[in-house]
């Protein structure tokens, strides 16, 4: 096989790391636990850009680039796209199917965080599973407001918002419990496609709430796209 420099988080991509022998790299960027327990080399943080990037992927002598991050790490994605092409190494990327919306759904999708804050207005009690974002921005929240905002680990909130430390997958009886015991009126989301993460907006589609959608951004075009971990598996296997 090929020596593969794999970029991702610890979903998908973690799956596709367990595969991976000593001779191969599994490259995340510091956010989450990391694991200890894979053949393959693990190695935490950036790279300086797409320069940094290609330098590596050159020193390393890697002959196979996969991006596995995740659906919104657009900037990554870029840099991973442009690095290959610079050292001359073919790149692969997993595309996480989207979720679409069902019969019973109402979903606003918005562009930015401008676009979310305007059609935030009309709701006093959001959930909020943006990740770390929203709390750059947790002194612009309302007096009528109060967030439920649920990120990788807790945070520091505020008198308007509470931050709640939880990693999917989660179950929809405890998302259940969560809408009605916070009595939510409005769900904040990436369009991430996660099934670990997918039980919210069932709850969300039970209750009749709202989800404010936040559209995923244009990924760059690269040599081979996958949908699926299966698929991806079988091409390296070839």
């Amino acid at each position: 096989m090929k020596r593969i420099l794999l970029l991702g988080g610890v979903t998908e991509a973690l799956v596709i790391a367990r595969t991976l022998g000593p001779q191969h790299i599994y490259s995340l960027a510091g956010i989450g636990r990391v694991p200890t327990d894979l053949q393959c080399r693990v190695r935490v943080g950036g790279y300086g850009g797409v320069e940094g990037l290609a330098q590596f992927i050159g020193d390393e002598g890697i002959d196979l680039l996969l991006d596995a991050t995740h659906p919104y790490a657009a900037q990554i994605s870029q840099n991973a796209a442009l690095a290959a092409r610079l050292s001359g190494v073919p790149c692969w990327a997993l595309r996480r199917p989207a979720w679409q919306a069902q019969a019973g759904d109402d979903w606003r999708e918005v562009s930015d965080w401008v676009e979310l804050i305007e059609a935030l207005e009309p709701f006093h009690r959001p959930l909020v599973t943006l990740g770390r974002e929203p709390l750059q921005h947790l002194d612009e929240i309302p007096p009528e407001q109060f967030w439920t905002l649920r990120a990788l680990d807790v945070y520091p909130g505020n008198e308007r918002c509470e931050v709640i430390g939880a990693r999917g997958p989660f179950l929809i009886d405890d998302e259940r419990e969560l809408f009605e015991r916070r009595n939510i009126d409005v769900l904040i989301s990436k369009n991430s496609g996660s099934t670990a993460t997918e039980p919210k907006l069932e709850v969300a589609r039970e209750r009749g709430v709202p989800v404010i959608v936040l559209k995923r951004p244009v990924l760059p075009g690269v040599d081979r796209e996958f949908f699926s971990v299966a698929d991806m598996l079988d091409a390296l296997s070839m």
